[in-house]
């Protein structure tokens, strides 16, 4: 059952990221990446983990954000959003 839930939760993810844009990508990264690196500092130096977890991937979004190089979100005459270079 846990690898069920696991796997679903999985696909779900995936689907989600693949329409994401290139801003909400690195965000969602560097979160990821600054989770996995705050609860690995927080396990080293004896502090919470979920805490350490919880800081490190706040962080790591808004680096992952603030560092997408130089695209805008545009709206065309149709509705339709796209990115394309400042």
């Amino acid at each position: 059952m846990t690898r069920l839930v696991l796997s679903t939760l999985a696909a779900v993810s995936l689907l989600a990221a693949a329409g994401c844009t290139t801003t909400e990508k690195r965000a969602a990264g560097g979160a990821a990446v600054g989770a996995g690196t705050g609860a690995l500092i927080a396990a080293a130096t004896g502090n919470n983990v979920a805490g350490g977890a919880l800081i490190g991937g706040a962080a790591g979004a808004l680096i992952g954000a603030a560092t997408t190089p130089g695209m805008c979100r545009y709206r065309d005459a149709y509705g339709r959003v796209y990115e394309a270079p400042c």
